[in-house]
This record gives structure tokens, C-alpha cells and sequence, in this order.
């Protein structure tokens, strides 16, 4: 059994794969925890699928650095294996093509290796979370860049927090683009602005490319702008877990991490 770990800025997703099958996920918030927090967590978790004493791999990524040494202990002392951490310096079986390429966040690099291997190159990968972010593999297997935008929900918390008249609201897609009350208009507003600006982002990334390519979501806001947008091709729930186990099966054994 694999244990992989996706560490954000407002989110941790946890899963266990048998082989290739995603057996149990779980999404947690990124607070701080001390070690043994993290650890008790995590065994009561896996303990609760019947899986804590089969886990004997496990592999993480991480944006937050602070948190990446806790859970990173926490899975060393709970469940007795030494994750692999992903960065550009293991082997992804993905060149890392850009102006500064340490800069490149962990999780960027795991979407863009899980997007090339199901669907081929050149690939886009738009992750609908905290932020949203627009990650592109070349047609020579090489990750080149992309686009980085505030995410839906920051953007309704900003607005919220500056409009005291404005009421809180779901985050659904509207079925029209002329709101009618304040909660429509406000749907309208976010969900079909941002399908606007992802779309042409994208497109715009198609004119670079020179070629359309498959464009997959993934993300907690996935299904919501998939469903508006003109570009989108493919909805990829997991596909950050999906590429965390490709990256450990490439390199088990030989990518270990010393920290």
C-alpha cells in the first residue's frame, strides 16, 4: 500500500493506492499540527480502512514548508516508512523547462506528469484550488511555464469582507448570465468570469502552442467551471494523488529523501 500526500495552502489530500487503485482519500486542512498530531491523524485514518499496517511506501509534495517537515516526520514515526518529497531534483520522467525552475511549486510538477502520462503532450493542466493555476507540458515532454491566478473562493472572501451588504452564497454555477438578484448576480459574476478567464488563458496558451491541446481540471472548484467552460476537455479529480503514485513507482527505491 502507498500513502500519498498533497500538502497546500488550505488543503492536505491524503490517499492510499493498492497497486493503481485509489482504496481511501481524505482531505484535511492545512493547519498547523505538531508531528505527533499529524501522525495520530494519519494512523487513525488508515487504521479506520484496515490499512495501517499494509502502508510500506509513501511519497508527498508540498507548497508549504513548515508543514512539509511535520507530516514528513509524522509519517516516519506512525507508520514507519520514509516518504519520497517530489521535487525537480528526483526523477519525474518530466524536464523542467523555465526562467527559474526551482521556483516551480511541487504540485504544478506532479499535475503536469499525471496529465502527460494519461493523456500525452502537449498537455495544459488547470488546477482550480486556493489559486488557479494554468501548467503546460510541451509537445518535447518538457513543463514550460504557465498562468497564476487568484482562486474563486479568495476572490468571494475578498468581496465579502469589503461589501458588508453583500450576503454569503454558494458557490453554484448560475443559469444565466443576467442575475437577477444579488446572490445570482454574484454567481454570475465569479463563476462565469472566471470560466472567462480561464478560457482565454488557455486559448491564449493555444496560440503559443500553436496547436490545441487536451486541457484537464482538477481541483475543489473543477466540476463547477468545467461544466461553463469552452476549453476544458477532461475532469481529473485525483489527479494530484494519480501523479504522486506515478512519480514513486518511476523512481521507488532510488529517489529517497535524506532530511
Amino acid at each position: 500500500m502507498l500513502l500519498v500526500l498533497d500538502i497546500g495552502n488550505t488543503n492536505i489530500v491524503v490517499g492510499v493506492f493498492d497497486g493503481d487503485s485509489l482504496t481511501g482519500h481524505w482531505r484535511l486542512s492545512s493547519s498547523d499540527r505538531t508531528s505527533d498530531e499529524a501522525g495520530i491523524l494519519l494512523r487513525s485514518l488508515v487504521f479506520r480502512e484496515g490499512l495501517s499496517d499494509a502502508v510500506d511506501g509513501a511519497i508527498l509534495s508540498s507548497v508549504v514548508p513548515r508543514l512539509e517537515e511535520v507530516w514528513y516526520e509524522a509519517i516516519c514515526a506512525y507508520l514507519g516508512v520514509r516518504p519520497v518529497v517530489v521535487s525537480r531534483h528526483i526523477d519525474l520522467g518530466l524536464d523542467v523547462d523555465t526562467d527559474n525552475p526551482d521556483e516551480v511549486g511541487s504540485d504544478r510538477l506532479v499535475n503536469s506528469v499525471a496529465a502527460m502520462t494519461k493523456y500525452g503532450r502537449p498537455i495544459i493542466t488547470v488546477d482550480l484550488g486556493t489559486a488557479i493555476t494554468l501548467d503546460v507540458v510541451s509537445a518535447a515532454g518538457s513543463y514550460i511555464g504557465g498562468a497564476i491566478a487568484p482562486g474563486l473562493a479568495v476572490s468571494m472572501e475578498t468581496l465579502f469582507s469589503r461589501a458588508a451588504k453583500l450576503p454569503q452564497i454558494a458557490l453554484t454555477a448560475p443559469d444565466r448570465y443576467i442575475g437577477r438578484s444579488t446572490v445570482s448576480a454574484v454567481q454570475s459574476g465569479i463563476v462565469n468570469g472566471y470560466t472567462g478567464l480561464v478560457d482565454s488563458l488557455v486559448e491564449g496558451i493555444f496560440s503559443e502552442l500553436g496547436a490545441r491541446t487536451p486541457v484537464i481540471a482538477t481541483g475543489g472548484h473543477a466540476e463547477i467551471l468545467a461544466n461553463q467552460s469552452k476549453t476544458i476537455t477532461h475532469i481529473e479529480p485525483w489527479l494530484t494523488l494519480d501523479g504522486l503514485l506515478i512519480i514513486y513507482k518511476r523512481g521507488v527505491g532510488k529517489n529517497r529523501h535524506e532530511g
